[in-house]
């Protein structure tokens, strides 16, 4: 009889992984909050400012709300893609992204809260 070693592999079963970094997620949390602000900034500016408030009627059944909603959109996504390609395989302090994230937002609620704006409507 001829004797065989039996050769014995340990397979990890969970692999270590290298840490991403969080500077893409950062943008786009971020770039969430200053779509938020510009739509706030637009929606002033919309009733403030008559002929912006025209520039903004972009499809006549909605009205100025078209635009409006149409640059805050456009400014999440120019933010997201400035931030990310600056941001990309960085860290960042994701706690000081999400303060600023927070107080965007908020400034963006305030700017559309009709009492705020319909205090600079113009005549």
């Amino acid at each position: 009889m001829s004797s065989m070693s039996v050769r014995k592999e340990t397979i990890d079963p969970e692999p270590e992984l290298a840490p991403m970094p969080n500077g893409p997620a950062a943008a786009a949390i971020l770039a969430g909050g200053i779509g938020s602000a510009f739509y706030g900034l637009v929606t002033v500016l919309a009733e403030a400012i008559k002929s912006v408030g025209n520039a903004l009627n972009w499809y006549k059944p909605s009205g100025p709300l078209s635009g409006k909603t149409g640059v805050g959109v456009l400014g999440f996504i120019l933010a997201w893609v400035i931030l990310a390609n600056l941001w990309k395989g960085k860290d960042v302090a994701v706690d000081k992204v999400w303060k600023v994230t927070v107080g965007l937002i908020f400034l963006g609620l305030l700017f559309t809260f009709p009492p705020f704006f319909l205090a600079l409507a113009a005549e």
